[in-house]
């Protein structure tokens, strides 16, 4: 019984040697911390116990100390001269001496090895969560590289070189992009929960705007020296995203050195977000300035900022430049807002040979009890905001754009018709 019970904690220190991430001291700490609780179990207290621990052959020494007493009360700490000499032949000990002896592995019984095994696999579960919790805590917001695993509808599994899964969410996926077994991935470090107490949950992120930003420094050297800072970044995951740079070096064109010469600084970036169109634009703190950047190639001929921060920005195009500062699904104009913090509208300013004729048109918010207002700020969007300008294109047009079931686009014509055929 004894050989077998001193085989199997053998075995269970071996598991517990061979966690690397677990640094001595702590070792030596909870392999003494899991005997003396299994101590005060068997025995009803530790206190007169002492545990000596040796990891690297995996064994142990218990020793249990008396108190050499006159009439013993407690035998777990007590025991009388008599009860020594039998037990060792000696005959030295008195009164208030104390006596030690060594305790065998198998006074624990089976039962109590058990025990300290499962403890001890406990706590190495226990200390391992907390290794991995530590170690990705500090790492998030950097760029973590690894294979593919395993893919599911809602996530794709990754593994690092521990075996530790990391896992990134559809929602954190670039739209469209799909991964196999073995698949080489880059993503940033999101965040890592703990989760109903279990191995920590590591999320990965290649739609987030930092990752983004820490592609950028790997590419860019300015970047990581400091000479250029990437002053903000928005994204419409896999469609296009704008990034406002500075430089704090006059000598440094910071929009040249983050594309690099023939694009070949901003090229890997672009495929490796499955070719996201990038902006580079330069950063000022003059709003309508950044705007202006932010819309570019359109031409803008004025920008409203509004009385207050929380007004709406109302941007003036000519008709022809409006669909450029719009973009596709609206996309470019949202993009600029993100950058500004601000919600932006588009208005078309019409060319003076049709200024006398503007009476005739009419402004769609004249249509808001026959026209839902969700719909008004969608058409709004793509750089419709009047009556002809909405007749002015197709409605195939414009339900795409403006993301619009082609019943509403069609109600929406019908009614704006409606106005001009008196």
């Amino acid at each position: 019984m004894e050989k077998e019970n001193v085989v199997t904690l053998i075995d269970a220190f071996k598991d517990f040697k061979e966690e690397k991430n677990i640094d001595r001291p702590v070792m030596m700490g909870v392999l003494k911390d899991v005997f003396m609780t299994q101590i005060a179990k068997t025995y009803g207290s530790s206190d007169n116990f002492d545990v000596i621990v040796n990891v690297d052959k995996g064994t142990c020494e218990i020793y249990q100390n008396f108190e050499i007493v006159e009439e013993v009360e407690n035998p777990n700490t007590e025991m009388t001269p008599a009860q020594v000499a039998e037990e060792t032949g000696d005959d030295d000990y008195e009164i208030g001496d104390t006596y030690t002896k060594e305790l065998s592995l198998k006074s624990f019984g089976r039962r109590g090895i058990l025990n300290i095994r499962q403890n001890l696999q406990g706590r190495i579960m226990d200390i391992e969560k907390a290794n991995v919790y530590k170690k990705y805590s500090e790492k998030v917001g950097e760029i973590f590289s690894g294979e593919v695993y395993q893919t599911w509808s809602k996530e794709v599994l990754i593994l690092d070189e521990d075996g530790n899964e990391l896992h990134i969410p559809k929602d954190e996926q670039i739209p469209g992009e799909r991964f196999k077994k073995n698949d080489t991935v880059r993503a940033i470090i999101k965040s890592v929960e703990m989760r109903n107490n279990t191995t920590p949950y590591i999320t990965l992120s290649r739609t987030s705007n930092e990752f983004l930003e820490r592609l950028f420094e790997q590419e860019v050297p300015e970047i990581l020296d400091g000479l250029i800072t990437v002053k903000k970044v928005v994204r419409v995951p896999g469609e296009r995203a704008k990034v406002a740079v500075e430089s704090y070096d006059e000598r440094i064109d910071p929009i040249g050195a983050c594309i690099g010469v023939k694009g070949g600084r901003i090229i890997g970036i672009v495929r490796e977000l499955r070719n996201e169109n990038i902006d580079v634009i330069q950063w000022t703190n003059n709003q309508p300035l950044l705007i202006q950047r932010a819309l570019n190639p359109a031409r803008v001929s004025s920008i409203d900022m509004g009385s207050g921060p929380n007004d709406k920005v109302k941007v003036y195009m000519q008709p022809e430049e409006v669909k450029k500062g719009v973009g596709r699904g609206g996309c470019n104009i949202q993009l600029a807002g993100m950058l500004v913090d601000r919600e932006i509208e588009v208005w078309r300013q019409l060319p003076k040979d049709e200024i006398d004729n503007e009476e005739e048109d009419v402004l769609l918010s004249e249509f808001e009890n026959e026209i839902d207002g969700w719909v008004i700020e969608k058409l709004q969007s793509i750089g419709c905001d009047t009556a002809k300008s909405v007749l002015a294109l197709s409605p195939e047009d414009v339900a795409r754009r403006a993301d619009l079931e082609d019943e509403t686009v069609e109600e929406v014509f019908n009614i704006l018709r409606a106005e001009f055929e008196d």
